[in-house]
């Protein structure tokens, strides 16, 4: 695997610093779910749907204020539209623990609302620092930071919960939220670069100069967001989280059925390892790959791996799928970068998380149901085929929109 492409990006000044900032900072977020789950099901003594039910609250939240937050980035820049994220989430994370589970329910999806943008800022802010060329590199190392911080919080949180209480973990992951957030505000990384504006109203004015766009009908900036395109890749997005979610829940149905529960850890650890390689080499490639296309790919290699007889086997048959799922989301994001304008890329961003939630909030119900009926082989079999046919409709359509496109250049 070249490496050339990666220390091309790491010399870019502040682009190392934003990357390990990015994995520290998204620690605590992704301990959060785990901690809220342990301190529901313990200290407030209810199930394990109800503690579901909060994730879901969570989740909610934040698909709706992801696209909010982002526009605010747009609009406000980036240290005025932290502000609110840092005091809700000091309010939300610190009145959580002495709260009754409704109202642990109601906090969730402030607290989902108001959260601390990281994903959409890294993304944003690596958009703009790194070159055009070297974009594919940013976005897959940023992706494998990404694998590393849900390798490593939710162990952490899992930790802080049994060893201390799951008050003091849930106070803990809050003051290291709001730690981030004043820290983000500190560092201040660039979510539009100088002469952003300027080079695209000059690429406009040159499309149409060449015929490409009416010059007296101009596309606004906003408009780009509910493009056929871009609507496709926020389709992969969502499409893409409803396979990896429901392959979590049914890699834990599996072993439950072959009562080795205790091997959890090692599996999910080799599933983000290859993650990881995957998506350490797709940021080599030369040319972008379609989201679909990896998302057929995605789809198809997990419906089988359900079959796999013993843990071990399963860990194996999983690392073919798993080696597509950091590029997946690498390709969502840049492709997201090529076709949004810098004006409305943060609120691009936003649509991109909402996605995101959207897909695990489908995702794992969908498992589960074909779990109960049929087995722990069939979470894999249904979010795996859900993904290919979502595939193959999105492929579809495009080359649907593409014929009439061509049919209607004039000769």
């Amino acid at each position: 695997m070249a490496l050339a492409p990666y220390r091309a990006v790491l010399s870019v000044p502040g682009v190392l610093r934003l990357l390990l900032f990015g994995v520290l900072a998204r620690v605590p977020q992704t301990a959060a779910g785990i901690v809220l789950s342990l301190h529901v099901v313990g200290p407030l003594g209810r199930g394990w749907a109800a503690a579901g039910l909060v994730g879901t609250a969570s989740t909610v939240g934040m698909a709706i204020g992801s696209p909010w937050r982002g526009r605010a980035v747009d609009t406000q820049g980036l240290r005025r539209a932290l502000v609110p994220s840092v005091v809700a989430s000091a309010l939300v994370w610190g009145t959580a623990p002495f709260v009754g589970y409704r109202l642990l329910l109601a906090l969730a999806i402030v607290g989902g609302v108001l959260s601390l943008p990281i994903f959409t800022v890294m993304r944003q802010s690596l958009a703009v620092m790194v070159p055009a060329g070297s974009r594919r590199s940013a976005m897959a190392l940023d992706s494998v930071g990404v694998e590393l911080s849900f390798m490593a919080g939710p162990a952490l949180g899992v930790l802080l919960a049994t060893q201390l209480s799951t008050s003091a973990a849930i106070l803990s992951v809050g003051g290291c939220i709001v730690v981030s957030g004043l820290a983000l505000i500190a560092f201040d990384p660039p979510t539009r670069s100088a002469d952003g504006v300027a080079a695209e109203v000059a690429a406009e004015e040159q499309a149409a100069a060449v015929g490409l766009v009416p010059a007296a009908v101009p596309v606004p900036a906003r408009g780009r967001l509910t493009s056929p395109a871009m609507l496709a890749v926020l389709g992969a997005t969502a499409a893409a989280t409803v396979v990896l979610a429901g392959t979590d829940v049914s890699v834990v149905a599996h072993l439950r059925a072959d009562s080795a529960l205790a091997l959890t850890g090692l599996i999910f650890a080799a599933w983000g390892i290859g993650s990881i390689v995957g998506g350490l080499v797709y940021g080599t490639l030369h040319r972008p790959v379609s989201p679909l296309l990896l998302l057929l790919g995605l789809g198809v290699l997990s419906i089988p791996v359900g079959l796999a007889p013993s843990p071990w086997l399963l860990a194996l048959t999983m690392l073919p799928a798993a080696a597509l799922c950091a590029p997946v989301i690498t390709s969502t994001s840049e492709a997201i970068v090529r076709l949004v304008p810098e004006a409305v890329r943060g609120e691009a961003m936003g649509w991109h998380g909402s996605a995101l939630q959207v897909g695990s909030a489908v995702g794992a119900p969908l498992a589960g149901v074909a779990i109960d009926a049929h087995g722990a082989w069939a979470g894999f079999a249904a979010v795996g085929a859900a993904g290919v046919v979502l595939a193959l409709a999105g492929l579809g359509i495009l080359r649907l929109r593409r014929s009439r496109a061509a049919a209607l250049v004039p000769a």
